[in-house]
């Protein structure tokens, strides 16, 4: 069966706060493509934007992005006011996203909305049936902020070890922002729901998009570093990229850490599974992005500035497909 649709982001999308949103206009798209014949709206990946402000570089395989969580929206439950947002500096180019601005004005906002917010039954609800990644994921981000939004790997050792009475400490003392960063994946998710469901009612399929690769400052690696090609000061001995081509002479160097297939093979590959899992239940098709990586990578030695000294490497292969 033949199927028409668009590649389209949610951050293009237009909207009066820096960037676009799952808000109004976000619906206006979604009857757009119904009423065009279209059956397919596909996306680039959701989650909370890195190093370079890149889609592809998200800090959690789980986690949506504040970003996309439509401002408008929050007005309209009493969270926040209009005059608030105008009073934000957005950015001056409306055919731009300033993404300096953005990261400035969106924290403060959605503070001002926690600090209104008083349906704890929904957010405590919300964490119950998150919680096999979102107090991690809470906990991390308190935990950058606390260290002036440093790597994890630049945190003291106890915390950066993950030894078990800081962490229990941390949590303990970080409570108040570790709520806060669960209560913006709360009306992340709430509005996410609540767009799918009615790109359902319009026969639409929402196409979603799976990074091969997490970046070395996320919270999947801070979690299971021994899914990953570390070293025992927890420091990266390889890292991701593409060989030279007729398109660059250098390659290309994505530096993030590469999986240690061979683990992940002993344990049924139930990392990829649980993160397929959930993309799962995000979207109604998932892209694995990058799909000839899992044939064989290419393996660059940490440290160095381009990715001409890289090779290649046996990836998993049709195991880890027919795991999947």
């Amino acid at each position: 069966m033949r199927k028409s649709g668009i590649l389209m982001h949610i951050t293009s999308l237009p909207g009066p706060y820096g960037v676009g949103t799952m808000g109004k206009n976000a619906y206006a798209f979604l009857d757009f493509l119904h009423k065009s014949g279209q059956q397919s709206w596909q996306l680039l990946p959701l989650g909370p934007t890195g190093y370079g402000d890149s889609p592809y570089q998200s800090c959690s395989a789980y986690a949506g992005n504040p970003y996309l969580i439509d401002l408008d929206t929050l007005v309209r439950q009493h969270l926040l006011t209009k005059e608030e947002l105008l009073a934000v500096d957005w950015g001056d180019d409306e055919g731009k996203v300033d993404f300096g601005k953005l990261y400035n004005g969106r924290f403060p906002i959605l503070k001002t909305a926690y600090s209104r917010f008083r349906n704890d039954r929904a957010l405590n609800a919300f964490i119950k049936r998150n919680a096999s990644w979102l107090p991690d994921f809470a906990l991390y981000m308190a935990l950058k902020e606390t260290h002036n939004f440093a790597p994890w790997f630049q945190w003291e050792d106890a915390l950066k070890l993950r030894q078990p009475e800081a962490l229990e400490q941390a949590a303990q003392e970080l409570a108040e922002p570790i709520r806060f960063y669960s209560f913006v994946q709360y009306e992340f998710y709430k509005q996410w729901d609540a767009l799918k469901k009615k790109a359902g009612e319009y026969g639409i399929e929402l196409i979603g998009d799976v990074p091969i690769y997490v970046p070395y400052d996320s919270v999947e690696v801070w979690k299971n570093p021994e899914l990953f090609q570390l070293n025992e000061k927890l420091e990266p001995t390889d890292v991701a990229g593409c060989p030279p081509d007729a398109f660059s002479a250098d390659g290309q160097l994505w530096g993030n850490p590469l999986y240690r297939w061979d683990v992940m093979e002993k344990t049924g590959y139930k990392w990829w599974l649980d993160r397929l899992g959930a993309a799962g239940k995000l979207f109604d098709v998932v892209r694995l992005d990058h799909f000839r990586g899992f044939e064989a990578f290419w393996s660059v030695p940490y440290g160095d500035e381009t990715a001409r000294n890289g090779h290649w490497v046996k990836g998993p292969g049709m195991g880890f497909v027919n795991a999947l």
